[in-house]
């Protein structure tokens, strides 16, 4: 069991999740986690009723107490926050991230020396502690510091720990993947829809079957590659569809779709960053 007080710098929609998942995995008891925002108390109270942790407006936080701050407010704020943490926390304490487009050098840049930032990358499947994590330490970023917010990002799914040079792709597979999949979905349900199915089995059908491939995946020492290969009988069904997949460029779509997320998420970080350092 986690030791650590955990406070959280905003109180969103993905502070939830991970609030939730936090909570209900029973790794940290609900007491040693604090919730803080600006200024909304019901959001506060709603947050404290639904899950037990401790609540405080962030003027009245004990920021002494506090192990790892999780900064999960507006990016567009954390100039603001940063200036205040540094007056505020010590090296030995944590900043993890769940920022999207903030470096952990444009924020320890903005704190004092050798502060210990961590930035992390949840996707929307948190919400079902389904989540592929990101986790990207800081040049100061301890190693036992690391295993924590590791092990408390795993209540909301599994975690990975990468290169901050590789979080644009990560970005372009797990952070837009589900879209791709839901996309994938849509098209399921228009093609079998005209064949006479009706959407809601549809929708069944094709959820269960890329659960399954999913789990296949996860639970088998089988490559992606050997697991199409077991399915695809020559002359087959299968190999009928995947030669049309082919031909539509459907491999190349899956590519350029990653690479093009990637390439947009590069531009958006150096936006905002950009954007911040013009405000001042």
């Amino acid at each position: 069991m986690i030791k650590q007080k955990i406070a959280f710098l905003g109180a969103g929609s993905m502070a939830e999740a991970m609030i939730s998942g936090m909570v209900e995995s029973g790794n940290i008891p609900a007491e040693q986690i604090i919730v803080t925002n600006r200024s909304n108390r019901d959001r506060l109270n709603e947050i404290e009723d639904k899950y037990g942790v401790r609540t405080v407006l962030k003027d009245e936080l004990n920021f002494s107490e506090v192990d790892q701050f999780i900064l999960a407010m507006k990016p567009k704020d954390i100039d603001a926050v940063l200036e205040d943490l540094r007056h505020k926390i010590t090296p030995n304490q944590v900043l993890v991230s769940v920022l999207a487009g903030i470096s952990t050098s444009y924020m320890e840049e903005r704190l004092n020396e050798e502060q210990q930032v961590i930035r992390v990358m949840p996707n929307t499947s948190s919400m079902l502690r389904e989540s592929a994590t990101a986790v990207c330490p800081g040049n100061f970023a301890g190693m036992d510091n690391v295993l924590v917010a590791k092990e408390l990002l795993q209540s909301i799914g599994e975690v990975f720990v990468i290169e901050e040079d590789k979080m644009d792709v990560f970005t372009g597979i797990a952070g837009s993947g589900p879209a791709y999949f839901y996309y994938l979905m849509e098209h399921i349900e228009e093609t079998g829809s005209a064949e006479g199915l009706d959407r809601e089995t549809l929708r069944e059908i094709g959820a269960q079957t890329l659960l399954g491939a999913a789990k296949m995946m996860l639970e088998q020492d089988i490559t992606p590659s050997e697991l199409r290969e077991n399915v695809t009988s020559p002359n087959g069904t299968t190999a009928a569809g995947l030669d049309a997949l082919n031909r539509a460029g459907g491999g190349n779509a899956i590519s350029a779709a990653i690479k093009g997320a990637a390439s947009r998420s590069k531009e958006m970080s150096k936006e905002l960053e950009g954007m911040l350092v013009g405000q001042k």
